[in-house]
């Protein structure tokens, strides 16, 4: 597999969510800065701080960095880590969609909004009530109903939310080892994109005979870095693996799911963390990811880059290099 080119390499970047907005392809990833803190399962070490906003015109053209579109200290409720974010069109209107520690230290997700793509962004003064954990995706369908999808276990907290409250003393279990995997969750968003109007859902992911996938299969189970997009009329819900580090997929005849096991996207990269987007762009699809190469390894250091998607004629997703030359 040929390494690709950073988009850019004047800033770090990662976890990128890809849209097209107006024409022009606009991606809304993490910033990466360099820090003391020292590598470890919480993830302080990815002490994130803003967000720039990158577009581009063609894939492989010149891209725009727009600058700062948020920071943390204009956000009331937030303590630190703004980590991977998403954005979203509605009613004339653009959301960035973001996660970040409230006082209390606990992961919440927040919505800004703003008149153009690139913002800036002003924020709620809260967090999105009912909201918790990380990695917030959202989804606006064709009938214009949107979804946020979130959720991502060890520092994100997903396990501490099993019943439902917080319990901080399970967040030292991780995950458990027995039964059904812990899931992404989904709720719908309000007509002004800032409220939940929905109880949050469970995400199922089944496996080939219609169970749901277990704690234990760490190569399929859900761990964070949740998307969803829809391809001839199916939902592809993808996410990471975590600490088996690969890009899945999983298809649904519905936003809410459930979303039958359909494959690896990818393989490992260098560096801990992957964490992707897939997008369709003037009639290609393509799959935003990141990696630590531009750091030369450094985990919490990365760079965004991208490679094309094809589907088979099950609708299955392979990386277009895979595929033989026609």
């Amino acid at each position: 597999m040929a390494d690709k080119e950073p988009i850019v390499t004047h800033v770090f970047t990662a976890d990128p969510s890809a849209h097209v907005f107006n024409g022009k392809l606009y991606v809304y990833p993490s910033h990466d800065r360099e820090t003391d803190i020292k590598d470890n399962d919480n993830g302080d070490q990815y002490d994130m701080a803003d967000y720039h906003v990158f577009s581009m015109e063609e894939v492989g053209g010149p891209v725009t960095d727009h600058g700062v579109a948020l920071k943390q200290e204009d956000i009331p409720w937030v303590q630190k880590q703004l980590w991977a974010p998403d954005a979203a069109s509605k009613n004339g209107k653009y959301y960035l969609f973001f996660p970040a520690r409230d006082k209390e230290g606990i992961f919440r997700v927040g919505v800004a909004a703003g008149d153009k793509p690139e913002g800036p962004f002003k924020p709620e003064p809260e967090y999105i009530k009912g909201s918790f954990s990380i990695d917030p995706a959202s989804f606006v369908d064709e009938d214009g109903e949107a979804y946020l999808y979130f959720g991502g276990i060890w520092g994100g907290q997903l396990q501490c939310w099993k019943t439902g409250k917080f319990i901080r003393e399970d967040y030292e279990t991780m995950e458990a080892q027995e039964g059904d995997a812990l899931t992404a969750k989904v709720a719908k968003l309000s007509d002004d994109m800032t409220s939940f109007t929905t109880e949050v859902k469970d995400v199922v992911i089944l496996d080939e005979a219609g169970a749901p996938i277990k704690a234990a299969d760490h190569d399929r189970r859900f761990f964070e870095a949740a998307w969803m997009h829809k391809y001839n009329g199916k939902y592809y819900f993808s996410y990471s693996t975590g600490d088996t580090h690969y890009l899945c997929y999983a298809i649904g005849d519905n936003p809410y799911g459930p979303f039958t096991y359909g494959g690896r996207i990818f393989e490992p990269v260098i560096g801990w963390t992957t964490h992707h987007s897939i997008a369709e762009f003037k009639g290609k699809w393509y799959l935003f990811y990141h990696d630590s190469s531009l750091s030369k390894g450094v985990n919490h250091l990365r760079c965004v880059k991208i490679r094309e998607i094809v589907y088979d004629e099950q609708g299955k997703i392979k990386l277009a290099e895979d595929q033989p030359k026609v």
